[in-house]
């Protein structure tokens, strides 16, 4: 992991809702992914980089996603979702998620995803240019460590 990259930079707060839980009484593991996904959002957001849209050539999609479940959460609850990005590659990017309870702060999961930026046309792989890497960095340099 580059020094300036990994230091969680961008947060949301998502209350759970009574239809997240699933018949064992607790949330699905289903709804840690659209945590993580509302994160990674959120992410794109404060880089200004666009998510799709009529007239975006290029964006990010997901190749891989995954959770490490810590501890079951049940509603009424806020969980804090952080976002990260912890290595830049060519043409891809993996970025990390943390999942505590608010306020207590007790991790109930992490996450790890690889984004791809794309050309929504072909379908080709980009490159990750130097503009886009700086835009990282410097939100990363926002982040607490």
């Amino acid at each position: 992991m580059s020094e300036n990259l990994g230091r969680w930079p961008v947060s949301i707060d998502v209350a759970v809702q009574w239809g997240d839980m699933d018949a064992f009484g607790h949330v699905n593991n289903t709804v840690y992914l659209r945590w993580c996904e509302s994160a990674r959002i959120a992410y794109f957001e404060k880089l200004g980089l666009s998510t799709g849209g009529p007239n975006v050539k290029h964006g990010p999609i997901l190749a891989r996603a995954s959770v490490d479940y810590r501890k079951p959460v049940v509603y009424p609850a806020t969980v804090r979702v952080q976002s990260t990005v912890s290595r830049l590659g060519n043409t891809s990017a993996v970025m990390n998620y943390r999942m505590s309870l608010v306020p207590s702060g007790e991790r109930v999961a992490e996450g790890e995803s690889v984004i791809v930026l794309i050309d929504y046309q072909t379908g080709a792989k980009v490159l990750l240019d130097a503009e886009l890497r700086a835009k990282v960095g410097a939100l990363e340099e926002q982040g607490t460590g």
